[in-house]
């Protein structure tokens, strides 16, 4: 009798696991054009009612439901700047209305009316604003694209290469750029332009003099200080650096970094080390510098390492974010939540954020959108399997019915 009942059990427990089965099935076909969804799917676990004279019979089946996190969907263009997918490992980090943080791949982002971008669930994609650390989640904030204000951005950082002349004649102390004597002498000059805290462009006469075999002494000045065009300026030098070079091949041996502050600007960290004293005339190979001129943003260009910046209309980029990638120890374990994100917990492992395309993180595709990874015709075919397989379980149910009720009527 007990067996009978045992049946009952089974043939139930099977139903139900075709019908979690099936419900996994139809939410893959009704989220396969959302953006970033994952395929559901069940795996089924055997269930042991026990031992009986030495041998081991069944009881049942029951269901684990799991997100193929891990699996890549089709990348599609979308023409918008702002829409973004992931290609390799890795989450956006979203954060919704109360500032929980969550992970996702749906980056269907547009700006809303504060410029925070937000995707179509409602989440808000976190970046790390420019010239902060890109490794830690507290780093975080909303990234806003606000086109109601104007952008100006200091230098504070910059590259200059040049070639010095081997054959250049030796400048006296006395007549160094330095000095900033009326009768100063260089062998070579240049100029740089960098911007102040205000996004206004300084110019900087930079000066070359040879002081030696392989020794230079260079030389910066704000330019608007200079006394019709030359020596001597109304201030001193911005920054004076001893520069030596390599007999064997002209590289810079010593002095390739300078560091100054510009009339109301922030500390300049200029990297010099390209810069060669060879047998050739002076010319200037590399300027490049940070910062920008204010402007209003006409466009948003985000590159594949995450790097945000605004197309300005003066023609000028300004970084303002870097999205981060996060990534757990164990993705198919995350939580899943509405709206197509995920939440770390202890199976999955903490959530630990870096810079895109590197590390085994993912790069960041912008105008791009990740389509779901359901495949219609394959989810077709599994839900005739399992709408079978219920069937079988039902059959199973009203045998077991049947069998009871002959017991029932045995007088």
């Amino acid at each position: 009798m007990s067996s009978t009942f045992g049946l009952f059990n089974t043939s139930i427990m099977g139903m139900s696991a075709q019908a979690d089965a099936l419900a996994n099935i139809s939410e893959n076909i009704a989220n396969s054009s959302t953006v970033g969804y994952k395929r559901a799917t069940t795996h089924f676990l055997t269930v042991l009612n026990g031992f009986q004279g030495g041998d081991q019979f069944g009881g049942g089946v029951y269901t684990r439901s799991r997100y193929d996190v891990g699996g890549q969907g089709a990348l599609t263009h979308t023409g918008n700047s702002t829409d973004l997918a992931l290609r390799g490992n890795g989450f956006f980090v979203v954060s919704d209305g109360s500032g929980a943080t969550f992970l996702t791949r749906a980056g269907s982002f547009v700006p809303d009316s504060q410029g925070r971008l937000v995707n179509a669930a409602g989440y808000y994609l976190m970046g790390f604003p420019e010239g902060s650390q890109t490794d830690a989640l507290t780093n975080m904030e909303v990234v806003r694209v606000r086109n109601d204000r104007l952008y100006a951005n200091p230098t504070t950082e910059g590259t200059l290469a040049a070639n010095l002349p081997s054959a250049a004649t030796t400048v006296p102390a006395a007549n160094l750029p330095s000095t900033n004597a009326a009768g100063a002498k260089f062998s070579a000059k240049s100029s740089l332009t960098v911007y102040d805290n205000l996004g206004k462009p300084v110019v900087l006469d930079v000066y070359y003099a040879k002081t030696g075999p392989n020794a230079w002494e260079m030389t910066v000045y704000d330019s608007a200080a200079a006394t019709n065009g030359g020596f001597p300026y109304a201030t001193a030098p911005l920054a004076t650096q001893s520069l030596a070079f390599d007999p064997a091949n002209g590289s810079i041996a010593s002095g390739a970094a300078l560091n100054f502050t510009p009339p109301g600007g922030t500390a300049i960290a200029l990297d010099l080390k390209d810069t060669t004293q060879l047998g050739a005339p002076f010319g200037v190979s590399k300027i490049t510098v940070n910062g920008n001129a204010a402007g209003a943003i006409r466009a948003v260009d985000i590159a594949t390492d995450g790097t945000l910046s605004y197309q300005l209309d003066n023609g000028q980029l300004a970084a303002a974010y870097r999205i981060g990638v996060a990534q757990v120890a164990a993705p198919t374990a995350l939580s899943s939540y509405t709206g197509n994100v995920y939440a770390a917990n202890g199976d999955s492992g903490q959530i630990f954020v870096g810079a895109a395309a590197i590390g085994g993180r993912g790069e960041i595709a912008s105008a791009t959108l990740e389509a779901s990874t359901v495949d219609l015709a394959t989810e077709l075919s599994t839900m005739i399997v399992a709408q079978r397989s219920y069937t079988a379980n039902t059959q199973s149910f009203q045998a077991a019915s049947e069998i009871l009720q002959v017991l029932n009527n045995i007088k």
